[in-house]
């Protein structure tokens, strides 16, 4: 482990802690928002202190990024609040819900620790901008809308239907001004303090501002966090007050580990993003299947001492950067504060009140919004303008993994229909004359007429099965050969082959001879492998460029 930057990373690591407190706190209380038990607060507030430790060391401990900051993020809090509060209402029980949400963390570890052993975290860089910018804003949507009762001093509903459906009857009933004053503070502060100084967190600095001032207010103490238990974590198993004889362990485990998917693909994504934002500051290369790894084990430790799963999370990493945190250490400092917050400075945190932290998130949320992306929605193609607000809407109002799997389905769908498209617009066939003068091609000299040449320009694909086969289909009668000129053709799929083979095979049924051109490697390899060539093609039939098929053609013109 490097040392080299230790000053740097120490100063960054405790200016990363300082900004971890806060958002730990604030996002395990939102966790545990749709349990109706009056100790759900702490106890929400404890487990998101307890992930961003466990998470925050052992990631960068074994993970890729050297600068990366991980813990309890946004997007990762709203799909643990969907499992507690399933776990919640099937049981009413916390040693239920504790340990739900201790083996869906441990499943997500795993997940993750799985898809860096086979090496598939480069192909994060193939999720469309839309799918990611209506996920993202759907989930800062998401949290603003939960975080909005808390700042009036009333507890959230758990679905988003009913926040939006049962907002207007909270406010008819009677706002609690103190706490509404005490959040919008908070966020004026966040917002407007980096203009005085960006040198101390705006966070911590509304977070001890408006908590102190709270305190001269004779504020509700329901309204507050409430004391958090002090000392070493213990795992899930040896957990006091958590009865784990009543559990129904099958349903547990089998409700658990689809969530566990669900984290994993989510903190996957989440950190990868991190990973770049912290590659382009640094100016350095991540290895992103170590830090999906790092990110795995962190996670499965994490669950194990009942706390919430987490992810690389962008503002902390970047605050440790510009503070110059350049290493891992940086990352296993950040969680030693935070673990001296759990040893017993865990009394100072019980006055915070719950509408401060609703406007900490309120800010969080609304800065995962993205909004160059809404703005952009008329400028875009229509396609990528519809796959961006179907992923919003199916994310806030239905389900976070449903909405990414739609939206990348419906990403593919228009993006092979428009290199479909493409290809069959580029791709041609025509006929070849006898004189040069009304050749259509420069290189295909004097070559009988009833010879039919088709150029293919692009990938033979499933997209573009249709079109090819209109394109041979095409051929008049009264032709005696046709030549399938593959040059600019690199590629062919399964789909592609079998269109070829029917293509030919009809061709040839009908008395036409096929002669294929310049074949690459990678196609030439799939028509030997299955026969096609020399089974419908015979080898005398494949020339290896186009002007030795022309040459062959007009040598039987002349005899």
């Amino acid at each position: 482990m490097k040392t080299s930057n230790f000053k740097g990373d120490l100063f960054g690591g405790i200016t990363a802690g300082i900004v971890a407190l806060p958002l730990a706190l604030a996002f395990g209380i939102q966790a545990f928002g749709g349990i109706d038990d009056p100790s759900a607060t702490s106890i929400g507030a404890l487990a998101g202190l307890v992930g961003a430790t466990m998470l925050g060391f052992f990631a960068s401990l074994f993970g890729g990024t050297h600068s990366q900051i991980s813990g309890p993020t946004g997007p990762m809090t709203v799909i643990t609040a969907s499992l507690v509060s399933a776990a919640w209402a099937s049981s009413g029980s916390l040693s239920t819900v504790l340990v739900s949400m201790s083996l869906a963390g441990m499943f997500c570890g795993l997940f993750q620790i799985l898809f860096g052993v086979m090496k598939i975290g480069k192909y994060v860089r193939y999720i469309p901008s839309p799918v990611l910018s209506g996920f993202m804003s759907g989930i800062g949507v998401i949290i603003i809308l939960q975080q909005l009762y808390p700042l009036m001093g009333m507890k959230s509903p758990v679905l988003v239907v009913d926040m939006v459906a049962g907002f207007p009857k909270a406010v008819a009933s009677g706002v609690s001004l103190v706490p509404v004053a005490l959040g919008l503070g908070t966020v004026a502060i966040i917002q407007l303090f980096p203009k005085v100084t960006k040198k101390i967190p705006s966070t911590l600095v509304a977070l001890v501002v408006m908590t102190v001032i709270s305190l001269y207010l004779d504020l509700d103490e329901k309204l507050m966090i409430g004391s958090i238990p002090s000392g070493v974590p213990m795992p899930i198993f040896f957990k006091e007050g958590i009865s784990l004889g009543g559990i129904d362990w099958k349903t547990v485990i089998e409700a658990s580990v689809i969530p566990g998917l669900t984290l994993s693909c989510l903190g996957s994504i989440d950190t990868l993003l991190t990973s770049v934002v912290a590659d382009n500051i640094t100016k350095t290369k991540h290895d992103s299947n170590q830090e999906l790894i790092g990110q795995g084990i962190g996670n499965a430790v994490a669950g194990l001492f009942c706390g919430i799963a987490g992810a690389g999370a962008t503002m902390r990493t970047v605050v440790n950067v510009r503070s110059g945190g350049r290493n891992k250490i940086s990352g296993m400092i950040h969680s030693l504060m935070l673990l001296s917050i759990l040893l017993g400075l865990g009394s100072l945190v019980k006055y915070v009140p719950l509408s401060v932290l609703a406007g900490i998130l309120i800010t969080v949320g609304w800065g995962i919004i993205d909004f160059r992306g809404f703005k952009d929605l008329v400028k875009v193609p229509r396609a990528d303008a519809v796959v961006l607000m179907i992923v919003f809407l199916v994310t806030v109002f239905v389900d976070l993994l449903t909405a990414v799997a739609i939206g990348m389905v419906v990403a593919c769908v228009v993006f092979m229909k428009n290199m479909g498209d493409i290809v069959e617009a580029s791709s041609d066939i025509s006929s070849m004359k006898s004189s040069d003068a009304e050749s259509p091609w420069e290189d295909e000299g004097e070559i009988p007429q009833g010879i039919f040449v088709a150029r293919l320009r692009g990938p033979l694909f499933f997209g573009y099965v249709t079109g090819f086969k209109n394109m041979l289909n095409s051929v008049p009668e009264g032709t005696r050969t046709v030549i399938i000129r593959m040059k600019r053709c690199a590629y062919v799929d399964q789909s592609g082959l079998y269109a070829m083979e029917d293509v030919i095979r009809d061709l040839t049924a009908s008395g036409v001879e096929v002669m294929l051109t310049a074949v690459p490697q990678q196609p030439m390899t799939m028509l030997r492998n299955t026969r096609l060539v020399p089974g419908l093609v015979p080898e005398s039939n494949v020339y290896a460029s186009f002007e030795d098929c022309a040459e062959v053609l007009r040598s039987r013109a002349v005899s």
